[in-house]
């Protein structure tokens, strides 16, 4: 015993050992770029610097904004890199900044423009409003120089450090004195109902010298900026000191602020140019707590699975042995040594009253009502699983990197697309099994049911992303060609793959299916469809439950999310957990001789995306500070998608894994 709790340690520690080297893996996602001083410049070394600003984003509202929503400077010669599906669809808005500058050239308060606001001007007070609710709900400037996202470092508790991909706008101290937000920041931000807008920026640019590598000029390692609001003399900026550039509450008199800039360079060779992300992901919070909470969470449920795998073999191989035992006890007397003959040691009926799994031999594939919808639902539910599986796979090795913005929402839409004929085959060749004639709707529904929901909650999340002007709305181009891709390459798809799924014949049952159906007895409490479906959506629950909460602080908090190899692994254990708990609860079931296990072991399972939807309202409730009706309508209209692709996706995986234990079963024992 202790031999083999040892060989499962070991298995363990070996699985999480190989995952965890898995996300520490990292592919750039670009190429580098060299840069050089002006006197050196040549074809493969720049020399210009360009600092392009994202969509501003807050905590407080889902509602993001393009930069030139906000009336901040203006770049003359604007350019717009091309940006993939994956970031339209996640609203970023990627333009080129006033900000210029050349490699190791240092600038020194350099003034960018000046934004004045007139009393009396409507214009002008709205565009201050704006402003205003910016620096009200925080919301954050993207800034990025060389793909790398410009930092905020600064200093939280236990002295640490953290670096943060996006700086506020500026702040606000209430009509009560509190201070909000980066407000804390200074003590000179102090003056009643005022805002502090942050119009300066120091940047500091960390580079590679190349010095051993053997590349032409240097590279850039690190960007940081530290925010200042300074109120500028008419005569020209200056930024040794001086008062705060304050925004009063009530636009009682004309505003003027003057924008300005620093730049100033630091060679530093030992940060590697393919490890330049690393000191903003190991300032992330709560990381170290991160790894060791994942770490018991998942060691505690390979075992907890261990154990289920364990008790239900045990207990079929017993099942199994004692009525093949007793089959052929009812057939060969045993004779004994005198010559006389002897009863059987254990009768038939003994064992049906042990267990009645085998007694609805007669039942069990009995086809399930609404069998086109359970067909549907699963081709649908193989079809997100096969794209998940693929997704993470690649961004484990570090093709979806931080880096390749974008990548990983276009690599999963692109998968889903082409991953239409598995749904479409699954679908057909499972509702043939149950009998079905109805084909042409089986895969109409199949094509469009679950994705057409998705899109209509989509469309009326984008409208109202319209009508608010966030950026996050999506083009009515991109709009068309996401239904170009659904009906011009998945719905063909599907119709391919539902050909093939019909033309071969239904499953074969391992035993045959009686005319008249079996009466199933009173159940008790626990042996009820509902209260075993609530329970089994626990367990699978409890093992995703801490990566859910990482996965919704990078969605909501605009957090980074980068270890792709723990949530492949808490994915590998999700699969292993949600068929065992399915497996569990169905073979207690078909021992009260319920027989009505199709529906039930896919409801078992998809529960857990109950748990998930839960777990999203004490997350908004608890930890957003998002305030807002159509922040509120977008944050729960987005979960609905997700408990919906979540559902599909454990239910599928449990139904299949009841699918297979039930043929494994009734083909193994003897029936009459």
């Amino acid at each position: 015993m202790h031999r083999r709790t040892d060989l499962h340690f070991v298995l363990v520690y070996l699985l999480v050992s190989s995952f965890l080297s898995c996300s520490a893996f990292y592919l750039p996602g670009l190429a580098p770029v060299s840069f050089c001083k002006e006197s050196e410049r040549s074809n493969d070394c720049k020399t210009d610097i360009q600092l392009y600003v994202n969509r501003l984003d807050s905590v407080e509202s889902v509602l993001p904004y393009e930069y030139d929503m906000f009336d901040f400077c203006k770049d003359e010669e604007e350019k717009r890199p091309s940006e993939n599906l994956g970031q339209v669809l996640f609203g970023e808005r990627i333009e080129s900044s006033p900000y210029k500058f050349n490699f190791n050239a240092e600038v020194k308060c350099k003034a960018v423009c000046t934004k004045s606001y007139k009393k009396g001007n409507q214009e002008d007070a709205t565009k201050l409003e704006f402003l205003k609710m910016g620096m009200h709900l925080n919301y954050q400037h993207h800034w990025i120089i060389d793909n790398m996202p410009v930092t905020w470092c600064y200093d939280v508790e236990d002295g640490q450090k953290y670096c943060n991909p996006g700086f506020p706008i500026g702040c606000f101290v209430t009509s009560v004195g509190r201070a909000k937000d980066a407000c804390v920041i200074n003590s000179d931000f102090n003056k009643k109902n005022t805002f502090y807008i942050f119009n300066h920026i120091d940047i500091k640019i960390k580079y590679h010298s190349g010095a051993d590598e053997g590349w032409n000029g240097a590279r850039l390692v690190a960007a940081t900026l530290e925010p200042k609001s300074i109120k500028h003399p008419e005569t020209g900026p200056t930024c040794d000191g001086g008062s705060p550039m304050e925004v009063p509450g009530e636009f009682d008199n004309d505003v003027s602020i003057t924008y300005s800039y620093s730049v100033t360079f630091e060679e530093n060779n030992s940060i590697k140019w393919a490890s330049r992300w690393d000191y903003i992901l190991v300032s992330m919070p709560h990381t170290n707590i991160q790894w060791f909470s994942i770490m018991n969470s998942l060691v505690i449920v390979l075992f907890l699975s261990g154990m289920v795998a364990m008790i239900m073999l045990r207990t079929l191989h017993k099942d199994i042995a004692r009525y093949n035992q007793v089959d052929q006890a009812d057939l060969i007397k045993v004779s004994s040594g005198d010559g006389k003959i002897s009863l059987p040691f254990v009768t038939y009926e003994d064992a049906q009253e042990e267990s009645g799994w085998k007694q609805v031999h007669g039942d069990v594939f009995r086809p399930p009502r609404k069998g086109m919808l359970l067909s549907v639902f699963l081709g649908q539910g193989t079809q997100i699983f096969i794209m998940t599986f693929i997704t993470l796979f690649l961004a484990c090795l570090g093709f979806l990197s931080p880096a390749n913005r974008g990548a990983l929402m276009t690599c999963a839409v692109v998968l889903w697309v082409l991953l239409g004929t598995p749904a479409g085959y699954v679908s057909a060749r499972l509702y043939k099994t149950f009998g079905g004639e109805k084909w042409k709707t089986n895969v109409l529904l199949t094509a469009l049911l679950c994705p057409g929901i998705v899109f209509a909650d989509f469309f009326l999340m984008n409208l109202i992303l319209w009508v608010e002007g966030s950026s996050a709305a999506i083009p009515f181009g991109t709009l068309v060609a996401i239904l170009a891709l659904w009906f011009g390459i998945s719905v063909p798809l599907t119709f391919i793959g539902a050909y093939f799924g019909f033309k071969k014949p239904a499953i074969e049952q391992p035993v045959r299916t009686n005319q008249i159906p079996r009466q199933i007895p009173e159940q008790s409490f626990f042996t009820k469809p509902i209260p075993g479906i609530i329970m089994g959506g626990i367990l699978p629950f409890g093992c995703i439950f801490i990566q859910l909460f990482f996965i919704l602080n990078s969605i909501w908090s605009h957090q980074m999310y980068y270890m792709f190899g723990f949530l492949f692994l808490v994915f590998i254990i999700l699969l292993i957990t949600c068929s065992e708990a399915t497996i569990l609860l169905c073979y207690f079931h078909l021992c009260a001789e319920d027989y009505h296990w199709w529906w039930r072991s896919f409801l078992t399972s998809g529960f857990t995306a109950v748990y998930l939807f839960i777990y999203a309202v004490h997350y908004f409730f608890s930890k957003l500070q998002i305030i807002g009706a159509a922040s509120t309508i977008l944050y729960f209209g987005y979960t609905m998608i997700m408990v919906l692709i979540f559902f599909l996706f454990t239910g599928t995986i449990g139904f299949f894994a009841c699918f297979w234990f039930v043929n494994k079963i009734y083909s193994v024992v003897k029936v009459d």
